[in-house]
C-alpha cells in the first residue's frame, strides 16, 4: 500500500512538473518574438508544397511536417550559438565554414526532409567546393541571424556567410539578404512602409499585388522569382496568420514561401495564435525545437 502511494504520489508529481514547465515555455514564448515563426510557416505548407492551392482557406492538414527548412533555421541557431563573434570582410570565408559544418550535421540527422538532390551531394561529401545554387534554400534559413545581429552591416556579412557554401549565387545572396533586412527592420519597429521602401530601394520590385501574383504564379524555387511573393504575402496580411495563408495561396513553393513570410509576419505582429502553436508543435522534432528554443534563450527575449 505503501508502495502503491508513493508510486501514486510520483506520477502525479511528475505529471504537473511536466504541465509546469510547459506552462513556462508557453508563457516565455508568448511574451517575446521566436524564431519559431519561421518554423510553423514551413509545417503548415509542406503539404501544399506538393498539393498546391489557390485557397487562401486551406485546412490545416495532418500531414503536414518540418521540412529542410526547420532544418537549416536549426542549424543557422546552433552555429551562432557556437561561436557568436562578430566578423569582418575578410572573416567571411571562414565563417561560412562554421556554418558549411551544423549545416552538414543537421542534414545527417533529417537526410530525408526534402532537400534538393544539390544539397543533398554537397552535404554527403565533406571535399565538396561550395554550390551555386540560386535558389530560395539561403533565404529560408537566415532568420537567427537577424535576431543575433543588431548592426546591419554585421548582419549583412553574416547572411553572406551563411550563403558561401551552398548558394554561392548573387540571386540567393540578395534573396538572403532581402528576408533578414525585412526582418531585422521589423524587430526594430519600422513599418511596413519601411519594410518595402528599404526593399525596393536595394533588392526586389514589390509593387505587384498579391490577387495579381496569385493569377499566374508556379511552383519555381529561383530566389529571384519566390522571395518577392513571400514578402508581399506578409506586407498584404494583417496578422501572422493571414500571412502564412497568403504565402501558402500563392500556389507555389509554399513551404517555403510561407517560412519566409511567417518569419517576416512574427517579427512584425509579435504574436501567433494559440491553434498554430498546438498544430505545428506536435509536429517537430526534438533537436530542432531544443536548438531553436536554446537560441530564443538567448536572442529572443
Amino acid at each position: 500500500m505503501v508502495i502503491t502511494d508513493l508510486s501514486y504520489g510520483l506520477s502525479f508529481f511528475v505529471f504537473h512538473l511536466y504541465f509546469f514547465i510547459n506552462l513556462c515555455y508557453t508563457v516565455f514564448r508568448n511574451g517575446g518574438d521566436t524564431v519559431f515563426g519561421a518554423v510553423y510557416g514551413d509545417v503548415i505548407g509542406s503539404y501544399y508544397e506538393v498539393h498546391c492551392t489557390k485557397n487562401y482557406d486551406f485546412p490545416f492538414e495532418n500531414d503536414s511536417s518540418f521540412t529542410d527548412d526547420s532544418v537549416l533555421i536549426a542549424a543557422v541557431c546552433k552555429t551562432i550559438l557556437n561561436d557568436p563573434s562578430e566578423i569582418g570582410r575578410f572573416g567571411v570565408r571562414a565563417r561560412s565554414y562554421q556554418f558549411a559544418a551544423q549545416y552538414r550535421h543537421f542534414y545527417s540527422y533529417f537526410p530525408h526532409a526534402g532537400f534538393g538532390n544539390m544539397f543533398s551531394e554537397w552535404a554527403k561529401d565533406p571535399s565538396a567546393k561550395q554550390n551555386r545554387s540560386y535558389a530560395n534554400g539561403a533565404a529560408m534559413r537566415v532568420f537567427p541571424i537577424a535576431y543575433a545581429y543588431k548592426d546591419f552591416a554585421q548582419m549583412m556579412l553574416q547572411v553572406k556567410a551563411s550563403c558561401l557554401p551552398t548558394h554561392n549565387h548573387r540571386e540567393a545572396i540578395a534573396g538572403a539578404m532581402a528576408v533578414a533586412a525585412s526582418v531585422r527592420i521589423a524587430l526594430d519597429g519600422g513599418s511596413k512602409d519601411d519594410i518595402k521602401e528599404y526593399i525596393e530601394d536595394r533588392f526586389y520590385d514589390l509593387s505587384t499585388p498579391l490577387s495579381t501574383l496569385r493569377e499566374n504564379h508556379v511552383f519555381d524555387s529561383r530566389a529571384s522569382y519566390s522571395v518577392p511573393p513571400a514578402i508581399i504575402a506578409f506586407l498584404e496580411s494583417h496578422d501572422y496568420e493571414s500571412a502564412i495563408r497568403n504565402a501558402v495561396s500563392l500556389g507555389g513553393d509554399a513551404d517555403t514561401q510561407a517560412c519566409i513570410a511567417g518569419g517576416i509576419a512574427e517579427a512584425f505582429y509579435h504574436e501567433i495564435p494559440e491553434h498554430i502553436k498546438q498544430f505545428c508543435d506536435r509536429k517537430i522534432d526534438i533537436t530542432i525545437k531544443n536548438a531553436v528554443r536554446e537560441f530564443e534563450n538567448k536572442y529572443c527575449k
